[in-house]
């Protein structure tokens, strides 16, 4: 099955990044993905342990350098993943005016001082507790936040679910209400593979909000490994370009200059 794109990937430009861009583009060639996109972490909140790492205008700059050199062989798109933007208008607007952006993904890592990877926060609350209050803030981010496209929606799962369990039909309402303010603003869903290669072995939006969001009208989806590593590019894809086939939806979303433009599956 061919994957026409992966639009959710971290070089070493992102804090917790391992491999330089041009080491994950020649990952994607090999594998015979066509188009690739770099979504670098930009955090500001105030638990996190290394804000402002993400330095845009060095980072395009290779952005442009690996354009030309692997022109004819692959697409790069530069794009950007922020954290709570809704929370923090101001410096992400700011970062927005520092490169030229195909995409903006938004994504709640963290809800209050609860980061959504902390092993010990979802030993000591219930499933509910957490998955409330992160569908919840969610559902702020996605109302008001400029963005493009809704991170690994239901993140917390990734963690939490080998030690509470999830079944999203119990928030359900939550998460169709989110579902529609995506599908009025025009936003895409990433459908994350990372869960995958984890405990959790989990895709990101689980298939049951896949399918309802192709139910509800909702069209706009993009592919992502969540690679943080070139061996980790395209993992799992397969997977998720799967799910979206079984949800009947029938095209992926690509970005260019912050305007979509859908492609069909092949």
């Amino acid at each position: 099955m061919q994957i026409p794109l992966d639009y959710h990937t971290h070089s070493r430009f992102s804090e917790d990044g391992d491999d330089s861009p041009e080491a994950m583009c020649l990952r994607a060639i090999a594998l015979g993905i066509p188009e690739i996109g770099f979504s670098e972490h930009w955090d500001v909140g105030p638990h996190e342990q290394n804000p402002r790492f993400f330095q845009p205008e060095p980072w395009f700059r290779e952005i442009e350098r690996l354009r030309d050199l692997f022109a004819g062989q692959l697409i790069l798109r530069a794009g950007i993943e922020i954290a709570e933007p809704h929370l923090y208008p101001e410096p992400a607007a700011e970062v927005l005016g520092r490169a030229c952006f195909d995409y903006v993904i938004g994504s709640v890592h963290w809800v209050g001082p609860h980061f959504m990877f902390d092993e010990q926060y979802f030993s000591q609350h219930s499933a509910d507790e957490i998955y409330d209050a992160y569908f919840a803030e969610l559902g702020r981010m996605v109302s008001s936040a400029d963005i493009d496209i809704v991170g690994h929606l239901d993140i917390p799962s990734r963690t939490a679910k080998p030690i509470l369990g999830y079944d999203p039909a119990r928030y359900k309402n939550q998460i169709r209400g989110i579902l529609r303010i995506v599908i009025e603003r025009g936003l895409a869903l990433d459908i994350n593979a990372a869960g995958l290669r984890k405990p959790s072995r989990n895709l990101m939006p689980d298939p049951l909000i896949l399918k309802w969001f192709a139910e509800m009208g909702g069209d706009r989806v993009t592919l992502g490994s969540d690679a943080h590593a070139a061996g980790q590019v395209g993992l799992h894809l397969a997977a998720a370009l799967g799910a979206v086939r079984l949800a009947g939806l029938t095209h992926i979303t690509q970005f260019e200059g912050r305007r979509a433009r859908p492609i069909r599956i092949g």
